[in-house]
């Protein structure tokens, strides 16, 4: 009983959420409302363009709506949406991580020509997270796994710990260290 009167608390919370938000959201100028997130609408307009395959006014005009309407939509479905604090780091970010894949990318394709099966050091990694938001873990988690030889695989469920299944590790330790120095404290940086 204890337990149905929480559950009908925490729906009734999340109904005066709600109320708040629309409230919020409806008091907020034109430009916000029309442009909720406007680096999604940027992305979305350059994916479309990206998929397009070629450019021509119609092309970005179509990208520009889908670029300005996907958002209005969907803005209600993220009320505590994260807040990019400082953008010029994710060039830096995306930088590290295009090496990152490269430098991965020839030392997998070495451990698949050149060392036999029997002789690679699979391990699963526990690595403890410092990141609270789920669009940080989120973030984080595609970065391992984008990078060849790891993939995040689980995370617990009070989302304080990645598991992360590594090709060919020497130490844990060091790639603990490693996913925490490179990706994570980065992520960290540009969404706090």
């Amino acid at each position: 009983m204890a337990e149905q009167q929480e559950d009908c608390q925490s729906d009734t919370f999340s109904d005066k959420h709600d109320v708040k938000h629309d409230a919020k959201y409806a008091r907020r100028g034109w430009f916000v409302r029309l442009l909720p997130h406007p680096l999604l609408s940027l992305v979305l307009i350059c994916l479309w363009m990206a998929l397009v395959n070629s450019f021509s006014v119609g092309g970005l005009l179509v990208g520009t709506l889908f670029g300005m309407l996907i958002p209005i939509y969907t803005a209600h479905f993220w009320p505590d949406r994260p807040r990019i604090r400082k953008p010029w780091k994710i060039l830096s970010f995306i930088v590290i991580l295009v090496f990152d894949v490269f430098i991965a990318n020839v030392q997998v394709a070495y451990l698949i020509l050149f060392r036999s099966p029997e002789k690679l050091r699979s391990h699963w990694v526990v690595v403890p997270l410092d990141v609270c938001s789920a669009e940080g873990i989120t973030a984080l988690a595609a970065t391992i796994t984008l990078t060849p030889g790891t993939v995040s695989s689980d995370l617990t469920h009070d989302g304080k710990c990645l598991l992360v299944h590594c090709l060919d590790i020497e130490s844990e330790e060091e790639t603990v260290r490693r996913i925490k120095d490179r990706y994570e404290r980065r992520i960290k940086a540009i969404l706090s």
